[in-house]
């Protein structure tokens, strides 16, 4: 039992509540109009180095279809300035396809 319990820690220590994020982090950023590929790439390394406020702050972006660049601006009016330098790194990597996530 000792043994069972050890693992289901091991299991969900592995899963942080950011990672757990991610499929909602990945909608927020279609629905503000970023494609499926840029989303998920993004999501990916926004759900690594942001808290779970700072994503959330983030999901609540919404509109029109945007360019990543449009994305980083609307961020910007956020007014947190580590989601703002985590976003435009992570659309610059993402974009050219630097990111590990893109590859």
């Amino acid at each position: 039992m000792k043994i069972l319990i050890a693992a289901a820690f091991v299991i969900l220590s592995a899963c942080t509540p950011s990672k757990l994020a991610y499929g909602q982090v990945k909608s927020a950023m279609v629905a503000a109009g970023l494609s499926d590929a840029n989303s998920a790439c993004m999501a990916s390394r926004l759900t690594d180095r942001l808290s779970l406020l700072q994503l959330n702050k983030l999901r609540q972006l919404k509109g029109e279809k945007r360019s990543l660049a449009d994305y980083v601006v609307a961020v910007r009016k956020v007014g947190d300035a580590e989601a703002l330098e985590v976003t435009a790194s992570s659309a610059a990597l993402c974009a050219t396809g630097l990111a590990a996530e893109k590859r």
